[in-house]
């Protein structure tokens, strides 16, 4: 077997969705979260669902479904996720004005830091087998895509700790798979990290994805790896910097015409030119989009490695590089957004991220109103995401500055994104 073959038939399928709970002997700290019952039921009856589809759908108590609705009864955060799963809503949406979910995840990062002091020498505690580690990996990489960050945070630091006494232990013939699910873990917790600002935590995350890297053997792993370090470039605004490091990457990565193999290739290329664009480089983003084109015109649009590649994520891209470059590029990004969307098979986080794009390059055309629609629809598709932007914080505050559009709406929208803390 080839080392491509290897890793196809180890690749985890991220589309489908399961309950995880905590190993056992982790303790998850619960918030309870008040006057979600009339957000419950509303969105229960849009769902065309009884109480007793719910309470049978979500695995919770019908006496639960119903004192909650009453607003009888607070929801923890487990029974929140549940309850939104069934829902196949988003939690935020079920929560009252000014409750924020990502308390969870502010809480996590202790437990994360935890981690990261001891993972060489992890202290014991339970350890599943490797199929349901590889099903825990593969449910928090799904969550990653569709920027489910608060549900990540109540897995991941449990999750990080088993891995780490797993891969201690490990087979030769299991360590590269374990060093793998590491990988994915981490890069799951990373996402948690960097979105919510902890820009160190998300350093020492990728130090702990390089160090268990090479253990995964598997050239691919070491390219995803590359392709997530270029955030410590991105926070340090070392852009220069970071392009190098992607193009060395280039070099080292595996050719065939195996498709994960190209889609790892044209993800690099994808990165680069979005790095090349923030380094003002417009030459050598342009050549690394039409190297990613041409790898995208040979694989058809999928999550390779935990990674979304293909030609739609491209053009995503192509608006990513006209923020960063400004002025001529404009009109093109203006061009793409009219003649194409981002289809809904895409991950939402990608798609989120197209519309905050476009809302930038919008409001920076001297059109707000249909900025204003962008930063709504980012919200509609992946609302953890979009919160926690920045650049939605920004571009809402500037917005609300202009008063160039429905001054109750949005107002309700930068408080709900609280523009005014990046301003």
């Amino acid at each position: 077997m080839t080392w491509g073959d290897a890793f196809v038939s180890r690749t985890v399928t991220v589309w489908v969705r399961f309950v995880v709970v905590a190993p056992e002997g982790d303790r998850v700290p619960s918030i309870v979260y008040q006057g979600v019952g009339p957000r419950i039921a509303y969105e229960r009856r849009i769902a065309g669902l009884t109480q007793v589809d719910l309470a049978r759908a979500a695995r919770v108590a019908l006496g639960t479904i119903r004192k909650i609705e009453r607003g009888e009864r607070g929801v923890s955060d487990a029974v929140l996720a549940a309850v939104a799963d069934a829902l196949d809503t988003d939690p935020t949406r079920l929560l009252p004005d000014g409750e924020r979910l990502d308390d969870r995840v502010h809480e996590a990062m202790p437990g994360l830091s935890a981690v990261l002091a001891a993972y060489e020498a992890p202290e014991d505690g339970p350890c599943r087998e490797l199929r349901a580690l590889s099903e825990a990996v593969a449910s928090i990489v799904g969550y990653r895509l569709s920027a489910q960050y608060a549900r990540i945070s109540r897995i991941v630091p449990g999750l990080l700790a088993e891995l780490c006494r797993v891969l201690q232990s490990a087979s030769p013939h299991d360590r590269p798979m374990v060093a793998r699910l590491l990988v994915d873990a981490c890069r799951a917790a990373d996402a948690v990290a960097f979105k919510h600002g902890a820009k160190d935590l998300s350093a020492r995350l990728i130090d702990l994805m390089r160090w268990a890297a090479p253990q995964a053997r598997n050239p691919l792993v070491d390219a995803t790896v590359a392709y997530v370090r270029t955030e410590v470039h991105f926070g340090a605004q070392t852009h220069a910097v970071g392009l190098r490091a992607l193009e060395q990457a280039l070099d080292r990565a595996p050719r065939s015409d195996v498709p994960e193999v190209l889609a790892a290739r044209g993800a690099l290329h994808m990165r680069a030119a979005v790095v090349a664009g923030r380094a003002g480089d417009g030459d050598a983003a342009a050549l690394h989009l039409d190297a990613a084109r041409a790898f995208g015109d040979r694989v058809r649009e999928n999550v390779y490695g935990g990674t979304a590649f293909g030609p739609d994520s491209v053009r995503i891209h192509e608006v990513s590089v006209a923020v960063s470059l400004g002025d001529d590029y404009l009109d093109r990004a203006l061009r793409l957004a009219r003649e194409w969307k981002p289809p809904q098979s895409l991950p939402a986080e990608r798609r989120s991220g197209f519309y905050i794009e476009l809302g930038r390059v919008q409001l920076w055309a001297g059109r707000p109103g249909a900025a204003f629609e962008s930063l709504k629809a980012a919200r509609r598709i992946a609302p953890q995401h979009a919160r926690e932007h920045r650049w939605v914080r920004e571009d809402a505050a500037t917005l609300r500055r202009l008063k160039r559009a429905d001054a109750e709406s949005l107002t309700s929208f930068a408080e709900w994104c609280h523009a005014g803390a990046s301003v």
